[in-house]
């Protein structure tokens, strides 16, 4: 049964005629919704004609985090009053869920990807949704831009939806075409701001440290907060290892719950987080619960002030995250969640006079992040520089020489940029094309388990009670019992049946 009245309170309803007048007139949009306002979850199920009438229509909806697809199926199924994998389903990497009545499908920005390469015209589709765009992750802008050729060349009837709580609307509507903006108001509630810098000066973040000192000081200031506010409060902290070590510094909180929410969790503790509490929680939380989730009963927000980016590892050859301060622009957005249900109070754990030096707005990752992936991704789109590509930031010239080096000396692209065979098989492994071609030479002489084994152990860092040991660390995947070793089982099953897959169409290619 639909759950009209939870339909209903969702702000995002008084938008949803000028959406659609929009995408009827021009076939895309651009959908600026606070975080809550009901932009990720009422507005696929609108366009799909599940709830509010309308005609019937697929809808593949395209977010940047595993949790966050996720966790937006199955709040479009509890609305719908079904499970996932009935009208609302999803597929992240290693998993999908959906069935034949299928209508929404939540994909990641990979996945989608992916799917792309595999059927440019994407025929099953009538609608893409692209949530989060503000977040400017190197996959989405990819999507958009091939998305986008898609509309110009094969299917102009291809509906298209650029959804972010905050974004740069005017940007994204020239990149579109002159598409028409919808704004749709939110229901917000003053947010009390409270500067709570450390006593004394703690180092700044390097790479992936970040001082004890100010987790410590992160610590107290959540024991502050519950102290003096009602509601549960929500902490943003960088990075998994950051949020263990401030929960461990939060025993003697009495009735106090503490939950971890991050793309590591096990399944069981997201939905315990996306569901309201029976007492008062406690959520430590990386950036994914900006805008991509939201909490429930959160009056208070603990900010650290950091976040996480991609750089390249030129010592790797690889993209490693790094710490950096966070920008002004996550700063609003990650004090609203304390506004979005009742009057609230954020505690930033900087002085007010260090936030006029922090960026406006988080980087974009095409400007940053080492671009072999997205080279070979656009080798196989058949746009090898990129150059054709509608995207909102142009690839740095020297970032895109080094990753058509790196190409080119592992055979993904012949000598004029074009994707070779072997290219396009990297391509579609899902993995850094480093660690793809690692897994498609290692097959043959070490088998396909062991290869599976070792390259899904390079490709998530594991925990650090693993050690830096590689063997070690190999050992101790293959007997944990913790969602690190759940993950890295599935993904060793997904790489051993490709690479067995590959295997099989070589041999096959020399018997002929």
């Amino acid at each position: 049964m639909i759950r009209h009245d939870a339909l209903d309170r969702l702000p995002v309803r008084s938008a949803l005629p000028a959406l659609r007048r929009a995408l009827d007139a021009d076939g895309v949009a651009v959908l600026c919704a606070p975080p809550g306002t009901g932009k990720t979850t009422l507005v696929p199920l609108v366009l799909a004609g599940l709830v509010g009438g309308g005609p019937d229509r697929r809808v593949v909806v395209a977010e940047p985090r595993r949790i966050a697809a996720r966790a937006a199926a199955r709040r479009m199924a509890w609305l719908l009053g079904e499970k996932p994998g009935d009208s609302v389903g999803y597929t992240v990497r290693g998993e999908r869920v959906t069935g034949r009545h299928t209508r929404v499908e939540v994909v990641t920005t990979g996945v989608l990807l992916q799917r792309l390469q595999r059927d440019q015209e994407l025929a099953d589709v009538d609608v893409v949704v692209l949530d989060e765009c503000h977040e400017r992750h190197l996959d989405a802008d990819t999507v958009a831009a091939f998305l986008l050729d898609v509309r110009e060349a094969l299917r102009p009837g291809l509906r298209l939806v650029a959804a972010s709580a905050t974004t740069d609307a005017e940007g994204w509507a020239r990149l579109l075409g002159g598409a028409p903006v919808v704004e749709a108001e939110g229901v917000s509630y003053p947010v009390e701001v409270v500067w709570a810098p450390p006593a004394r000066p703690v180092r700044p973040p390097h790479g992936m440290r970040v001082d004890p000192a100010l987790l410590t000081h992160v610590a107290s200031v959540v024991r502050r907060a519950v102290a003096e506010c009602e509601g549960d409060v929500l902490c943003f902290l960088p990075g998994v290892g950051e949020i263990a070590r401030v929960a461990g510094q939060l025993g003697g909180l009495g009735d106090v719950e503490v939950l971890q929410v991050h793309g590591r969790a096990p399944a069981a503790v997201q939905d315990a987080v996306l569901s309201p509490g029976t007492g008062r929680r406690v959520v430590l939380a990386t950036a994914v619960a900006e805008s991509s989730l939201t909490v429930p009963g959160v009056r208070v927000v603990v900010d650290s002030g950091l976040a996480r980016e991609p750089r390249m590892d030129h010592a790797r050859g690889l993209s490693a995250l790094t710490t950096v301060r966070a920008s002004q622009a996550a700063g609003r957005q990650r004090a609203g969640r304390a506004g979005r249900e009742a009057p609230g109070r954020v505690y930033r754990c900087w002085s007010e006079a260090e936030e006029a030096r922090l960026p406006r707005f988080p980087a974009p990752e095409i400007r940053l992040a080492d671009l072999t992936a997205f080279a070979l991704q656009a080798a196989c789109w058949g746009d090898p520089d990129a150059s054709g590509l509608a995207l909102l930031d142009a690839p740095p010239g020297g970032a895109m020489a080094a990753a058509r080096s790196v190409l080119t000396a592992i055979g993904a692209v012949d000598p004029a940029g074009r994707a070779t065979d072997r290219g396009v098989r990297m391509a579609r492994l899902g993995l850094h094309p480093r660690l793809a071609r690692a897994l498609l030479d290692a097959a043959p002489e070490v088998g396909a388990d062991r290869a599976a084994e070792v390259v899904a152990l390079l490709s998530e860092e594991p925990p650090r009670e693993y050690g830096d040991d590689l063997a070690a660390a190999w050992r101790a995947a293959r007997r944990g019992g913790d969602a690190y070793a759940a993950r890295w089982r599935d993904e060793v099953r997904r790489l051993r049946a490709a690479a067995e897959d590959r295997s099989s169409a070589a041999e096959a290619a020399r018997d002929d």
